[in-house]
């Protein structure tokens, strides 16, 4: 492959002649192709992989920069939205384990009430004293509140009603 000129260059890499000459002007001084004459470039073989391998480096670390900050919030975010999950999970099956030993307690109880009712007719307990005459419904010492005898409130302007 002779001498390839900036278009081509340009063309083969799909980028404008301007990206070119910003690549050329990045590559180390050894890298860089010589100018002729008209301070026209000279691009050998050599310049020409140089300047596809920077613009190949470039690019992916472009592509690599303008995605990582938004992957790594979104990645975070779904991370914590995870372990939100799990510990939501982790306390519901908590729950459901209480609730079965609930439900398993209460037929047992049950069971046991049923058979000692069915094995024994009627015990002292079943039967209601006759000598317990307290109403719920009827106030007692402790749980009487007196009728309040209060005024109405009349509120900031009360005083214009007069």
């Amino acid at each position: 492959m002779a001498n390839k000129t900036i278009s081509s260059i340009a063309k083969d890499l799909k980028i404008s002649r301007a990206r070119v000459y910003q690549i050329i002007d990045m590559l180390d001084d050894n890298e860089k192709p010589s100018k002729d004459s008209n301070d026209r470039y000279v691009i050998d073989d050599s310049a020409v992989n140089a300047i596809r391998k920077y613009y190949a480096n470039s690019n992916t670390k472009a592509k690599q920069e303008k995605t990582s900050p938004i992957d790594d919030k979104v990645l975070d975010i779904m991370r914590r939205q995870l372990d939100e999950k799990d510990r939501q999970i982790e306390k519901l099956t908590q729950l459901l384990n209480q609730q079965q030993q609930l439900n398993l307690s209460t037929s047992r109880q049950n069971e046991k009430l049923l058979d000692t009712t069915t094995n024994n007719p009627l015990s002292q307990d079943d039967i209601p004293l006759k000598s317990d005459d307290t109403d719920v419904l009827k106030p007692t010492e402790g749980n009487y509140k007196g009728v309040d005898t209060k005024t109405p409130k009349k509120g900031l302007f009360g005083w214009l009603r007069r």
